[in-house]
């Protein structure tokens, strides 16, 4: 099965989609904009022509600036700092690691990292996952192979893939919904993937506070009854 409908996209998985992309990793062959400020983001500063003007070495025609590559090695050469290592930081972190060295050539940087890569990003039962398209003509289940597969406590047969307000459904626990499903992401996409809910299991992990407290108390009934 394989519909497509129209509406907007919920709070919440706007939310766990930023929250996947702040915990993003960054990897070899990755490419990052660069925007610098100074004065605790007041004013932006451009340290080197390289920032607003497209180099030869990193030519990115989708982009207004240039991108700086992660390398083979784990390293990125940027205007003025030189290489750093910022394989498996996260943005956030390596904004952190390019404040410090900008601070050597101007008062209060302030530095915002992203990764213009295309990428999906995947959520629900398979956790918040963001996977580089690093070809063209992916399809959805080499997104979740990728994803090391389904796991146990998904459900193949209601999975969303959210592009823009679009929403498609895909059914992938059926042959019939294979075929049908099976089709070609696009950069941006979010894949949502149903897990299985167990309320008992769900309704002590919620509850987890309560429960220890009240094994405590017997415990301690248990003691003064046993001493009397």
């Amino acid at each position: 099965m394989f519909n497509s409908t129209e509406g907007n996209v919920p709070e919440k998985l706007k939310r766990e989609t930023a929250a996947a992309e702040s915990n993003y990793k960054i990897r070899k062959n990755d490419q990052l904009a660069l925007a610098l400020y100074s004065n605790e983001g007041e004013k932006l500063i451009d340290p080197n022509p390289e920032l607003t003007t497209p180099n030869s070495t990193t030519p990115n025609t989708t982009s207004t600036g240039p991108t700086y590559v992660v390398d083979i090695s784990g390293l990125v050469r940027f205007p003025m700092v030189g290489e750093l290592n910022l394989e498996n930081l996260t943005l956030r972190q390596a904004e952190e690691v390019l404040q410090k060295e900008y601070a050597r050539f101007f008062k209060g940087p302030y530095v915002h990292l992203t990764c213009v890569n295309k990428r999906v990003v995947l959520l629900g039962a398979v956790t918040g996952q963001v996977i580089p398209l690093e070809n063209d003509n992916v399809k959805l289940l080499e997104v979740l192979a990728l994803a090391k597969g389904l796991p146990n406590d998904s459900k193949a047969g209601n999975i969303k893939l959210i592009r823009g307000e679009q929403v498609y459904e895909v059914d992938l626990s059926t042959i019939q919904g294979y075929k049908d499903g099976n089709i070609t992401v696009e950069a941006g996409d979010v894949v949502y993937v149903e897990p299985v809910r167990r309320p008992f299991s769900e309704g002590l992990r919620d509850n987890s506070g309560v429960l220890s407290l009240l094994v405590s108390l017997a415990t301690l009934v248990a003691v003064i009854y046993n001493t009397r």
